[in-house]
């Protein structure tokens, strides 16, 4: 039963983590103060539940995960400002590759190992993204947008491998306020070179920028990380590979995104190449940590 509730916990997770591209869209807001605003709220309406944890924790662990808020912020740029240039299904394929950055980096950052199904994973993975992207290699439009997003999971990926030993000291919940913290002066940064400072006033922005906070960054990343948790790091994969999927569902019914049988195919690949690159446990501390901090978007 217990196990049952956990699965369900996770599936809402990532229909919750499937409105992130949606609401970013949705947001009359540019992406760079999107994404500003998103960190903003969550740190705000995090801090009277992690205010007693904060007291806690050492200064050098304060450290590694302010600086990881940079990579966070990195990614969370590149992301928003994805889907100016693709579809919200694209882009949320893309922004989840972040397997193939997490795998190779803790192999040579933590003499993890890597085994012959990710290597299998990747070479799939490569062939369904060319598929995916054939129809746009005569056109910079998608390309660029997929190419951002793709940079993204990278950024992502680094932002995790930054958390890797402290993320087993303190809840998702602390780490996602400090990192937070330390996401807000680059996202303002990022602001003022790129964009102008907007003060959302209208009640359809702050709706927006409130939704996009809650259901992706505290409810989708919270019960994800909770159910995983509860659940099989096999189980857990095949239900996060299903947060594209979603996506496109989302994009079809508010944005009237379509995909075509050919993208359809690319994507089935991908998820197929990304399933198989993780489905093995590479040993015991990257279980651990794939299962604890692996969260999407």
């Amino acid at each position: 039963m217990k196990s049952n509730l956990s699965i369900l916990l996770a599936f809402i997770a990532v229909i919750c983590l499937a409105t992130g591209g949606i609401f970013v869209k949705l947001s009359s807001t540019a992406p760079i103060n999107t994404a500003f605003y998103r960190i903003l709220f969550a740190v705000i309406l995090l801090f009277p539940f992690v205010y007693k944890d904060l007291k806690k924790i050492n200064k050098q662990d304060w450290i590694i995960v302010l600086f990881s808020g940079v990579f966070l912020a990195i990614d969370l740029i590149l992301w928003n400002k994805s889907f100016s240039f693709t579809t919200v299904a694209n882009a949320n394929l893309f922004v989840n590759l972040v397997p193939f950055t997490t795998i190779p980096l803790s192999y040579y950052l933590f003499k993890e190992k890597i085994n012959k199904p990710f290597l299998v994973g990747i070479l799939i993975t490569m062939v369904g993204i060319l598929v995916l992207m054939s129809k746009n290699f005569q056109s910079s439009g998608n390309i660029k947008g997929d190419l951002l997003a793709f940079l993204a999971s990278i950024f992502y990926g680094l932002f995790l491998i930054a958390v890797y030993k402290v993320r087993l000291k303190m809840k998702i919940s602390t780490l996602m306020f400090i990192s937070g913290l330390g996401s807000l002066p680059v996202l303002a940064l990022g602001i003022s070179v790129f964009e102008k400072f907007e003060i959302p006033t209208s009640i359809n922005d702050i709706f927006f920028l409130l939704a996009l906070t809650i259901f992706s960054q505290l409810l989708g990343q919270g019960l994800l990380s909770y159910s995983m948790k509860k659940i099989s790091i096999t189980l857990s994969s095949i239900i996060i590979l299903t947060q594209p999927i979603f996506s496109a569902i989302y994009a079809y019914i508010i944005f009237h995104e379509t995909l075509t049988s050919i993208e359809i195919l690319g994507i089935i690949i991908i998820l197929f190449g990304v399933y198989i690159g993780k489905k093995e446990k590479f040993n015991y501390n990257y279980s651990l940590f794939s299962k604890r901090i692996y969260n999407l978007k």
